[in-house]
């Protein structure tokens, strides 16, 4: 979809974009698929701040994705394309043919009005279709990429996001994910056929504090604008250098180019290429 821009009636509306959602349908979320989502504004159980700079943000409702799609071999028809504020894809609302209805992820030129269908045996290759990777032609772009068999797609969910199917050897799949991590993955874990819709999402600007605000964010302030007790960059006369070599965090840990990955015993056994 296409990035919009707007008038500048105000200063900040000059460089805030957004995209442009005249494909989607323009519909209520459906009643029987939502919950109430409770906000906690960064804090925990304890009700301590674990996350700073969060709170305040719109309200929201949480629309219950499928992402297993185990309603096997049932056709379902597209019937709605609609925005979910709570991630950076876009929905779509799924009638099977059974009567039941589903939201599942919206993949790139995914149309009200298209059949899609989830199997554990071989289909064919159109947008939307989800099964296993031992089915799945070479080269193929896939998405909602499940890390262990009936675990649901786990990898590869958000906008504009695209795995490829690289090679399959043996019980594994050679996968090239977005990152340039080539992986193993189970051959009989599920994928679903193409990318991930809302392709612009990262070109869009934010453009001004108050829609930061309504998004969830707080204000922030650098560790140099701090007293050296509030921060390891704080203190100085005027506008210093943070006065060593690598930056910290407010805690007096480094801030970065620092590797915070903790190895993973099984899971690093299946990467073949990392990222870096």
């Amino acid at each position: 979809m296409p990035i919009k821009t707007y008038k500048p009636v105000t200063a900040s509306r000059r460089y805030i974009t957004t995209v442009d959602f005249s494909m989607l349908t323009k519909k209520e979320p459906e009643k029987g698929l939502i919950v109430a989502l409770k906000k906690h504004s960064g804090r925990n159980h304890r009700g301590k701040i674990t996350i700073r700079h969060r709170g305040g943000s719109s309200k929201r409702q949480y629309r219950m994705i499928d992402f297993r799609r185990s309603n096997y071999d049932v056709e379902g028809e597209v019937k709605s394309l609609e925005y979910d504020p709570n991630r950076s894809a876009f929905v779509a609302l799924i009638e099977y043919t059974d009567g039941s209805k589903a939201y599942i992820l919206a993949q790139e030129n995914l149309k009200v009005g298209d059949k899609v269908k989830s199997s554990l045996k071989k289909l064919e290759a159109t947008v939307g279709n989800r099964y296993p990777l031992k089915y799945i032609p070479t080269g193929t772009f896939i998405s909602e990429v499940e890390f262990a068999p009936n675990r649901g797609g786990q990898m590869v969910r958000s906008a504009g996001a695209a795995a490829q199917l690289l090679a399959i050897e043996g019980k594994f799949a050679q996968l090239k994910f977005p990152s340039g991590e080539v992986r193993n993955i189970l051959i009989d874990s599920c994928a679903t056929i193409g990318r991930i819709s809302n392709i612009d999402h990262g070109n869009i600007i934010i453009g001004s504090a108050g829609r930061s605000r309504k998004m969830g964010r707080r204000p922030e302030v650098r560790g140099k604008a701090m007293n050296p007790k509030d921060h390891p960059h704080g203190g100085g006369e005027g506008r210093n250098s943070i006065g060593m070599i690598h930056p910290k965090t407010r805690w007096g840990k480094p801030a970065m180019g620092v590797k915070t990955r903790k190895p993973h015993r099984l899971s690093d056994k299946l990467i073949l290429r990392r990222r870096k």
